[in-house]
C-alpha cells in the first residue's frame, strides 16, 4: 500500500467549508487505511507555502508518492515547489488539475509550466476539457472524475417542474452571481411566482446580489442561506426544481454533479469544462456566456416540457453516479500500481 501525501490549498482543512477535491479524497483514502499526509490548510499563502515545505522535508522517507493539487495563478508556485521537494526526495508525483483557467495560464507561461510538469509520473483532470487543452502541447493528461459521496444526495425525479431556482457557488465575480438575479427578474415577468435561492461563501460579491434584488422588488424571492452543509444542500436541492451555473469560467463543477444526484435539471453557462461534462438536452441545457434571456428561456422551456425534465433529470443522476467514490477510488488505484512499476520520467 503506497504512503500517499495529498498537497495543494486548503488540503488537510478541518472546516468542511473549505473541502477541495484534494482534500475530500485525502480523507477519503486514510479511512481505507493508506497512510495518507494532507498539507496545507493555513488560509495565507506564504504560511502554507513553508508548512508545505516543513510537512515534506519532516514526512519525506514516509511518503512514496505525491499527489499535487495544481490550480493557476499565484498557486502555481505550491505545485513547483512541492514537485521540485519531491524529485529532490525521490517520490513519485501525479499533479491533479483543476481550474478552467489553467489552459491559458499554459500558454502565458509554458515554460514554467513544461518545467513543472516534466516532473510528474502522470498528468490527472477531472474531465475531458483540461486533458484535450493540454493535448496541443505535448501533455498527456488522464481523466478521474471529482467525488461525491452519493449517498448522501437523496435522488427525486422531477418532471413537472415550478420555477423555483437553487443557485450554489461562491460570490466571486468569475461565477457570475448576479446574473442569477438577472434570470429570475426575466423568469417572474412570464411566472412571477418564480424564486431563487442564492447559497455559498462570500468572496465579495453577495452584497451587490442583495442589493441588486433589493432595488429589482425582489424581496423574499431572493433567499440567501449561506454555505451549506451536506444536510442543507439536501434540504434546499429538495425544495428547488431547477439547478442554475452561472459562472464565466468552470472545469468540473462539484456543485452541478451534487446537482444532478439530487436530480435537479441543470441550466448552465456553457464555459470551460461545462460542455464536455453535460449534453445539452441530455444531462443539462446548456446557454452562452453571460447570457441571462437565453437562461430564463431555458428555464420556461422546462417549466412547460415535462419529459425534457425527466429526461435531464433522470439522466442527471446517472451522471452524478460515475463520480462516485467507488468509481473513483478504482480508478485512483490503478494509476498508483502503473505508477509502482514504471520508470520515473526523465528530466530534459
Amino acid at each position: 500500500m503506497m504512503r500517499l501525501a495529498f498537497v495543494g490549498p486548503m488540503v488537510g482543512a478541518r472546516d468542511v467549508a473549505l473541502s477541495t477535491q484534494g482534500d475530500i479524497v485525502a480523507k477519503l483514502f486514510a479511512k481505507e487505511g493508506y497512510p495518507v499526509v494532507a498539507v496545507s490548510a493555513r488560509p495565507n499563502r506564504y504560511i502554507r507555502m513553508l508548512d508545505i515545505m516543513s510537512t515534506l522535508l519532516r514526512y519525506r522517507k514516509n511518503i512514496d508518492l505525491q499527489c499535487v493539487q495544481v490550480y493557476s495563478g499565484p498557486s502555481f508556485m505550491l505545485a513547483d515547489l512541492a514537485t521540485l521537494l519531491g524529485r529532490l526526495f525521490n517520490h513519485r508525483l501525479i499533479l491533479f488539475l483543476h481550474g478552467g483557467s489553467l489552459p491559458e495560464f499554459l500558454v502565458r507561461y509554458p515554460n514554467w509550466s513544461r518545467r513543472v510538469f516534466k516532473r510528474a509520473d502522470r498528468l490527472v483532470a477531472p474531465s475531458d476539457f483540461l486533458a484535450k487543452a493540454f493535448m496541443p502541447h505535448g501533455y498527456r493528461v488522464e481523466v478521474i472524475p471529482n467525488v461525491i459521496d452519493v449517498a448522501l444526495y437523496p435522488f427525486r425525479h422531477r418532471v413537472h417542474l415550478r420555477p423555483r431556482l437553487l443557485w450554489m457557488r461562491s460570490f466571486h465575480q468569475i461565477y457570475n452571481p448576479l446574473m442569477a438575479i438577472h434570470v429570475l427578474m426575466r423568469v417572474r415577468t412570464v411566472i412571477p411566482t418564480a424564486t431563487l435561492v442564492m447559497a455559498g461563501l462570500d468572496k465579495g460579491m453577495q452584497e451587490s446580489a442583495r442589493l441588486l434584488a433589493s432595488q429589482e422588488g425582489l424581496g423574499n424571492s431572493v433567499l440567501f442561506p449561506g454555505f451549506l452543509d451536506n444536510e442543507g444542500k439536501s434540504h434546499e436541492g429538495n425544495q428547488a426544481d431547477i439547478f442554475l451555473n452561472t459562472s464565466h469560467v468552470d472545469n468540473m463543477p462539484v456543485s452541478v454533479i451534487e446537482a444532478c444526484a439530487l436530480g435537479l435539471p441543470v441550466v448552465s453557462t456553457a464555459v470551460g469544462g461545462v460542455p464536455a461534462l453535460l449534453r445539452d438536452g441530455e444531462t443539462g441545457l446548456l446557454v452562452p456566456d453571460d447570457d441571462a434571456l437565453a437562461m430564463s428561456d431555458a428555464i420556461l422551456r422546462l417549466c412547460s416540457d415535462s419529459d425534457l425534465a425527466g429526461r435531464l433529470s433522470a439522466n442527471g443522476r446517472v451522471l452524478a453516479e460515475s463520480s462516485s467514490w467507488a468509481n473513483v477510488r478504482a480508478k485512483w488505484e490503478q494509476m498508483f500500481s502503473q505508477i509502482s512499476i514504471s520508470p520515473r520520467p526523465q528530466i530534459t
